[in-house]
C-alpha cells in the first residue's frame, strides 16, 4: 500500500520506517527542512536503538522515503497518517491540536480518490471528528475516511513495541476503513496481534485512559515508598508481593522520582482538562498529577538530607538526566526539576548522560558535563544516579571513593543494595527502603 505519514518525528518516523519494513510503500513528510535534509543522508535526528539500520535498509529497498512536499505523496497515497505533536497548550494544559488541524486542511486540499485519514498523534476525545469536519469543509468533494489509530510505543523499545504489539486499536466510523487498516497491519493479524476495531471516539480515549492508568500505578508505588521508609518496609519487596498477582502485574511499579517524558505528564494533564469541559472530572488522575509534580522536588530534598541538610557550595554530581533510558528526550524529565531545586539550594552540579546532554544543554543552566560517570564523580561530595541507564549498573565503587572528596551515593532507582556500596565506605541512600539504608548523617558512613 501507499502510505503518507505527515510528521517525521518520533512516533511518525518509528511508525513510517517499520510500515515500510512490512513491504508498504511509505513517504515520510515533515515541514523542518533540515531535519528532511538530515534523514536523506541517512542522519536519524533521534536516538532510538536499531532505528537507524531499519531506515537505512528501507531507504536503500525504495520503500522508505522522506520530502517537505506533502501534495504528491498524499494524492497518490491509500493511507494518509497524522504523526504529528500535540504538547500541552500554554496557559490551560489542553492538547495543543493546531497541528493536528492544520494538516487536516492541507490534507483536504491534496487528497485525490478514497483515501483513510488516520490520526496517530494523541488526540483528544473528538478530535476525530473536528479532522473530518475541516476536510469536509475544505474540499467537498474530498473521499475520506478518518480514523484513530492511537500508538503504543515505548521510548527506547518503540520498534519491538510497533512490530509486537499487545494490541492494535482502530477507531472508525465508515465500515470502508476497515478493510484498508487491516491490509495496513496485515503482517501483524497475521501473527495473531489482536486487531481491536472501536468507535472512533472509543479509540481516542483508549489511549488517553492507558497513559494515565499506567501514570497512577508509578504514582501509587512511590507513596508507597515514601511509607516504607517510614514504617522500615521495602518498597521492592512489597512491589514483588503485590505484582505477582494477575491482577495487578509486576510492571510500572517500580519507586522512583517520579514519571516524566513525552507522553504521561501532557496526556494526563489533557485528560484531565477533557473531563473538566465535559463536566466529569478525574479526580484520581487530578491527584496524579499534583504528587508526581511535587516528588521531583522532594527527590532533591532527600539529597540535601543526605548531605547534612545543605549543599550550598557542595558539588553534586548527577548520572542520568533523560526521563528513561535508551532514549534522548529531556521532556519533563525528573532530573530537570531535582537539579534545579539543588541549584536554589546552592549546589554546584556536574553530569552525565550517555545520549540526554546535548538536549539537557538547552534546558539546564550552569550545569557542567561529564564524559563519564567518573569524570562528573571526580571532586563530587554526593553521587546521585536519577536514571538507570545500563552504564550505571556496574558502577566501580572503589575507583569512585578514591575520585569523590565525601562518599555518599543516592540511589533515586534503587539500582543497587546497601551493602553492595557500604563495603567500599559508601553512605547509601535509596527509595522505599527500611530505615537502616536512608537518611543517615554522613559521619556514619561505614569505613
Amino acid at each position: 500500500m501507499r502510505i503518507a505519514m505527515i510528521g517525521s518525528g518520533y512516533v511518525g518516523l518509528v511508525s513510517g520506517a517499520c510500515l515500510a519494513d512490512f513491504g508498504h510503500e511509505v513517504t515520510c513528510i515533515d515541514k523542518d527542512v533540515k531535519k528532511i535534509a538530515a534523514l536523506e543522508n541517512g542522519e536519524i535526528p533521534i536516538f532510538e536503538p536499531g532505528l537507524d539500520a531499519l531506515v537505512a535498509t528501507n531507504v536503500a529497498a525504495r520503500r522508505l522515503s522522506f520530502t517537505t512536499d506533502l501534495s504528491g505523496p498524499v494524492a497518490a497515497a491509500d493511507v494518509v497518517f497524522i504523526a504529528v505533536g500535540t504538547p500541552s497548550r500554554r496557559g490551560d494544559g489542553h492538547a495543543d491540536l493546531s497541528y493536528v488541524y492544520g494538516a487536516a486542511r492541507e490534507i483536504a486540499g491534496a487528497v485525490d480518490g478514497f483515501t483513510v485519514v488516520v490520526t496517530k498523534s494523541t488526540v483528544p476525545v473528538g478530535t476525530g471528528d473536528e479532522v473530518e469536519r475541516i476536510i469536509r469543509e475544505a474540499n467537498p468533494k474530498a473521499d475520506v475516511a478518518v480514523v484513530s489509530n492511537p500508538e503504543f510505543l515505548r521510548e527506547g523499545a518503540a520498534i519491538a513495541d510497533f512490530k509486537r504489539p499487545d494490541r492494535i486499536v482502530v477507531g472508525l466510523e465508515d465500515d470502508r476503513a476497515r478493510e484498508v487498516m487491516t491490509e495496513v497491519y496485515r503482517p501483524l493479524y497475521l501473527n495473531q496481534n489482536p486487531l481491536l476495531f472501536t468507535a472512533r471516539r472509543t479509540s481516542e480515549l483508549i489511549k488517553y485512559a492507558a497513559n494515565a492508568f499506567l501514570a497512577m500505578k508509578i504514582t501509587f508505588i512511590n507513596e508507597i515508598a515514601d511509607l516504607c521508609e517510614k514504617v522500615g518496609a521495602n518498597v521492592q519487596e512489597v512491589a514483588r508481593g503485590i505484582g505477582l498477582d494477575n491482577r495487578i502485574g509486576s510492571k510500572f511499579l517500580h519507586a522512583g522520582p517520579g514519571y516524566g517524558g513525552s507522553c504521561f505528564p501532557k496526556d494526563t494533564l489533557a485528560l484531565v482538562k477533557t473531563a473538566q469541559d465535559h463536566d466529569s472530572p478525574v479526580r484520581l488522575i487530578e491527584t496524579t498529577v499534583a504528587i508526581n509534580d511535587a516528588r521531583k522536588r522532594a527527590m532533591a530534598r532527600k539529597v540535601v538530607a543526605a548531605c547534612g541538610g545543605d549543599v550550598r557550595g557542595r558539588t553534586v554530581a548527577v548520572l542520568g538526566l533523560t526521563f528513561k533510558p535508551n532514549t534522548d528526550d529531556m521532556r519533563e524529565a525528573p532530573s530537570i526539576s531535582i537539579i534545579q531545586a539543588l541549584q536554589d539550594g546552592g549546589a554546584l552540579i556536574r553530569a552525565y548522560d550517555p545520549e540526554g546532554m546535548e538536549a539537557a544543554e538547552g534546558m539546564l543552566d550552569n550545569v557542567t558535563y561529564g564524559e563519564s560517570a567518573y569524570d562528573v564523580a571526580t571532586g563530587a561530595d554526593v553521587l546521585v544516579i536519577v536514571t538507570e541507564w545500563d552504564a550505571f549498573r556496574a558502577l566501580d565503587f572503589k575507583r569512585l571513593r578514591e575520585v569523590m572528596n565525601t562518599p555518599v551515593l543516592v540511589d533515586l532507582r534503587n539500582v543497587y543494595r546497601r551493602e553492595q556500596v557500604a563495603k567500599y565506605g559508601f553512605h547509601y541512600v535509596s527509595v522505599g527502603r527500611p530505615a537502616e539504608d536512608i537518611l543517615k548523617p554522613i559521619g556514619q558512613a561505614a569505613e
